[in-house]
């Protein structure tokens, strides 16, 4: 069975879908270990309660250096064999290493090229969808590389937004929406039926 890392910053709800669907046998990897950028995340606690091991690198200790801080993070990742890596709500920059490259997989909610990029995240994304009186929304699974946002687009969904919607109401229906695609995209990644060619992700024939 493929090995999956996570890197998270936060509370860590991505994390529990999939530690979730792992113990329902829905999930095609085993996460066998966590790194969180910041030491106070409650996604580490999610972590300990599911035996899986996890450390806490923050950004902060590297004295602003992104290459020694991305290089302990791939130390952690290559030291677990991880085959692939999944970002639940991970804040900060990963300086991708060669050997992961179309390797580390995120979600963005909201349609990339659109609303995205440094500083959209969270529910400023939302904030600005519905400042802008956009009719649709959704979220976008993508390949990560050393741009924001920037990597290959593996998968989208779209959302419907409705006059009476609010920020909150929302980040809910994306949310919903981002719970159903990450885990299936990520099952497919580890059944190894994409491939990447230039910017394009295409689906391998069967």
């Amino acid at each position: 069975m493929k090995k999956i890392g996570f890197l998270i910053s936060g509370s860590g709800s991505t994390l529990q879908n999939f530690i979730d669907l792992q113990k329902e046998g829905k999930l095609k990897g085993q996460i066998t270990v966590v790194i969180s950028s910041k030491k106070e995340a409650y996604g580490l606690e999610r972590a300990k309660n599911a035996g899986i091991p996890f450390f806490s690198i923050e950004y902060k200790n590297y004295q602003n250096n992104i290459k020694d801080y991305s290089r302990e993070i791939t130390k952690i990742l290559t030291k677990y064999n991880c085959d692939i890596v999944v970002m639940g709500g991970f804040m900060s920059f990963y300086d991708i290493p060669e050997e992961f490259k179309n390797k580390v997989v995120n979600i963005h909610p909201s349609l990339i090229p659109a609303f995205c990029g440094k500083g959209m995240y969270g529910k400023k994304v939302h904030e600005t969808v519905i400042a802008n009186g956009v009719k649709v929304t959704g979220c976008t699974v993508h390949f990560v590389d050393n741009e924001y946002d920037h990597g290959p687009i593996i998968a989208q969904e779209t959302v419907r937004i409705e006059d009476e919607d609010t920020v909150e109401s929302l980040a809910h229906k994306v949310q919903a929406k981002e719970r159903a695609i990450y885990p299936q995209i990520v099952n497919q990644i580890l059944d190894d039926l994409f491939t990447v060619k230039d910017k394009k992700v295409l689906k391998k024939t069967l």
